[in-house]
């Protein structure tokens, strides 16, 4: 194998720009751009998080061997146009109608060619940019850079690796198999990017504009959706699904729209006139069926029983719920990073697995203990709330003095440790309140300025987890990361209501005590004095903000009043 390398890697989207650091096989950081731009989805070349990551390692820009990434946005002058394409941008620049940037994807598509490298003016960038002159520039397709993240991070010998997404590199899904210590793709390669008038067949946006339809934010606000569904019935399933259908043979999702603005326009037509309720439980009935349906097929075609995920359609918490709980499956697992942010650490992959060859990047996959991944300000937040004026600092018995105030009614946060990576908080950025209120997500929304429609989720510790939920060995793994729904046991529905839907499931994080202390400790010191055995966990950040990231932004909300404590590793800090 060779010597060590340390790769940045990035994703420079539309949007979830992130970027990663990997010292060889060892993810050292990863954050998404929005963390540190503070704009909520934030695209394009991502030199925040760069910047970030690199510090976070203890790199310079000069440190870097090798650099990962995918062929999306980059500045037009990096793009090596043809003559006519160049005059035509030359006239736009000079128009002022230019675009800053363009996606290098399209451009190999018209180019008929999957040679990143030979349309990309690499020597530039890296001489512009800080980089050390001659390292290796290496692009990732985009569903592979979705699937191998969801495959390195489990000990499986076989596996199907399932990727579905918006659209990436030319195509929405990608289907491949781990067999025998080979891995093979049917679908959703480099092969698929220089196919001519691709198939607009993505579920996933078809999700997108219906949540677009009903008022919300495409690329943001799809989980307003699956909360939804569960309080309307779906019958408009049946007048969305004639749109799509599955291939008996090649177990493809396939459609006859030629243009997404024809799909938005098909949704929209479905949607007109409907209550919201409907509208979310009608697609997200209609995205179960062909996903299971799909994935099905792959399973009995591939022989195996280990299911591994991963694009911005698996990010719907009931998909994966439904999947673990149809399909014959021994377990499955979604990468936590599902959305394009996850894609900085695929095409490190990507990148080692090109480097190495197949037999040798396997040899090195493990399972993912955790995903704090970002910067950890140690005891700055400690001078950081100390020092701040009106604010109060309780000593003593962390855990404890947390669960005091808990019990007292009162909603704190947790700061502490490395930020997390992806959508979900997971414990170092977290707000937490007590289940026991039903009322507690009005509280909650009102306080942060939300308006959700699925409940906060719970934490729950590794001991409780199976006889508080439905979790099982097909879905554990998955649930440590808080990626799937799961049921609630009957007998705790009502003494869990504030994180128990409508229809009786939630959506669990399980914590095991090595990887979060502070955080199991509250969870434990809770259970004890109160008898139940799960808390409140959402991320920490009110609407339309990303997740709180540094202090300064913590400091912030607790003056705001958005939480009434903040607990860190040394101390709980109150508004005077």
């Amino acid at each position: 194998m060779a010597c060590n390398l340390r790769i940045l890697a990035f994703h420079s989207g539309y949007h979830d720009s992130a970027a990663a650091a990997f010292d060889d096989y060892r993810c050292v950081a990863a954050v998404q751009q929005e963390r540190i731009s503070r704009e909520k989805g934030s695209g394009g070349l991502p030199w925040l998080a760069i910047d970030e990551v690199l510090q976070i390692a203890g790199w310079t820009r000069r440190d870097v061997d090798a650099i990962a990434t995918t062929r999306s946005l980059f500045p037009a002058s990096y793009l090596r146009n043809g003559l006519f394409k160049e005059i035509d941008y030359g006239v736009r620049r000079w128009l002022g109608t230019d675009q800053s940037q363009r996606e290098l994807g399209r451009l190999c598509g018209r180019r008929h060619t999957s040679d990143s490298l030979s349309l990309f003016r690499g020597k530039q960038f890296l001489e512009d940019n800080g980089f050390r002159p001659g390292i290796p520039l290496y692009f990732a397709n985009h569903h592979e850079a979705h699937a191998l993240p969801a495959l390195f991070y489990t000990d499986w010998d076989d596996a199907l690796v399932y990727t579905a997404d918006g659209f990436g590199d030319n195509v929405s899904y990608s289907i491949r198999s781990l067999s025998g210590g080979k891995l093979n793709c049917y679908y959703g390669d480099d092969r698929q990017l220089l196919v001519k008038h691709a198939p607009k067949n993505s579920l996933a946006l078809a999700y997108g504009y219906a949540t677009k339809a009903c008022g919300f934010r495409m690329n943001r606000h799809e989980g307003k959706l699956t909360g939804l569904a569960a309080r309307g019935q779906p019958t408009l399933a049946a007048d969305f699904s004639r749109y799509y259908r599955l291939g008996d043979k090649d177990g493809l999702i396939d459609t006859d729209f030629k243009t997404f603005t024809a799909v938005e326009q098909a949704v929209s037509d479905v949607c007109r006139g409907h209550d919201r309720e409907t509208i979310a439980a009608s697609i997200q009935a209609v995205v179960e069926d062909f996903i299971c349906r799909a994935v099905s097929h792959w399973l009995k075609v591939t022989k195996t029983r280990n299911l591994a995920l991963a694009g911005g359609l698996f990010s719907n918490v009931r998909v994966n719920q439904r999947l673990a709980e149809t399909l014959p499956v021994d377990e499955m697992f979604v990468f936590p990073a599902m959305g394009d942010d996850g894609l900085a650490v695929g095409a490190a992959l990507c990148f080692l697995r090109e480097r190495d060859g197949l037999t040798a990047w396997l040899s090195q996959r493990r399972r993912l203990d955790d995903v704090y991944l970002g910067r950890d300000y140690g005891e700055q937040i400690d001078a950081c709330l100390s020092t701040a004026g009106g604010i109060q600092r309780t000593n003593g018995a962390v855990a404890q003095t947390t669960v005091d105030l808990i019990r007292a009614g009162k909603v704190g946060a947790i700061y502490t440790g490395r930020m997390e990576y992806g959508p979900r908080a997971l414990g170092d950025r977290s707000i937490l309140a007590s289940p026991s209120d039903p009322q507690i997500n009005d509280v909650l929304n009102k306080r942060l300025d939300r308006s959700e429609f699925m409940p906060f989720a719970p934490y729950v510790l590794e001991e409780d987890a199976e006889r508080v939920f439905e979790i099982t060995p097909r879905n554990r793994y998955a649930a440590r990361f808080m990626t799937i729904a799961c049921a609630v046991r009957p007998e705790w529905r009502e003494r869990i209501a504030g994180v128990t839907h409508v229809d009786g499931t939630a959506r669990p994080q399980i914590v095991r005590d090595r990887d979060n202390p502070l955080f199991a400790s509250i969870l434990r010191t809770f259970r004890d004095a109160t008898g139940l055995p799960v808390l409140i966990n959402t991320s920490f950040n009110v609407h339309e903000e990303p997740i709180i990231n540094r202090p300064e932004e913590c400091l912030q909300a607790l003056t705001d009043g958005r939480v009434d404590f903040v607990v860190t590793q040394q101390a709980v800090y109150t508004r005077g």
